[in-house]
């Protein structure tokens, strides 16, 4: 049974879509009745009102200088292990999403139902919210290209940190975010896995996130969109 659930949300310079991204795991908190949320903005080497955001929407911050999600991310764990260390790890829930990404308000409770199942992590997918910013061949790219990749099982292939579950005993195991400038969802996935952790990839739990020009890791998700455009029609 899980007694206390953590959202981490790394943010670096993210005072304009932060708060967007907080009400919305507010609202999926407020589903999970009588199970406490810790919700946690990591700010990384903001220059802006990142920090004032995030209190303004009831997180708790954590700073750090690393500009690096993977810092961020692991900044956040601790925080929320810290929080909650007079649990037992097994009944404590770790989600991730992103500053420019929305979660639906059955996101947290769908997971933590999961976990209830036997679930140790949930790996889910993402949904763009506005294309206005490209050319119309690049949405119609990215639904073939993304939303025709499959795992074993009809299970999807995508790894997103900003769609991300999982128990904290997992977790601790497979040894917790590598502090790494980008792919550290990617390499989490793969250490709980090899682990032994039973892992859920679905679609039923996808997120809105932007579709925004200027990444915010190397090779993030604003690359790959990139990469997308310059494809020849």
């Amino acid at each position: 049974m899980i007694r206390s659930v953590g959202v981490i949300v790394p943010a670096h310079d993210e005072q304009d879509l932060l708060p967007s991204c907080l009400a919305s795991v507010r609202r999926a908190a407020q589903a999970l009745r009588g199970v406490p949320v810790h919700l946690v903005v990591v700010a990384d080497a903001c220059r802006d009102r990142t920090v004032q955001a995030a209190r303004r929407g009831g997180a708790s911050v954590v700073s750090i200088s690393a500009r690096s999600a993977g810092a961020a991310r692991a900044a956040g764990a601790r925080e929320v292990l810290r929080r909650t260390r007079h649990l037992d790890p097994e009944t404590v829930w770790l989600a991730t999403t992103d500053a420019d990404t929305q979660v639906p308000a059955h996101w947290l409770r769908q997971q933590v139902r999961h976990a209830s199942q036997g679930w140790d992590a949930i790996v889910g997918t993402i949904q763009v919210a506005d294309w206005s910013g490209y050319p119309p061949g690049t949405r119609s790219l990215f639904r073939e290209r993304y939303e025709g990749v499959e795992g074993a099982a009809g299970q999807h292939g995508h790894v997103h940190g900003a769609n991300l579950g999982f128990r904290a005993s997992a977790y601790l195991r497979a040894g917790g975010f590598p502090e790494l400038p980008t792919a550290e969802d990617h390499a989490l996935v793969a250490a709980l896995t090899a682990g032994g952790s039973r892992v859920l990839r679905t679609r039923a739990l996808p997120v809105v996130t932007s579709a925004r020009r200027e990444s915010r890791a190397p090779d993030g998700f604003s690359d790959y969109l990139a990469r997308l455009e310059a494809t020849p029609a």
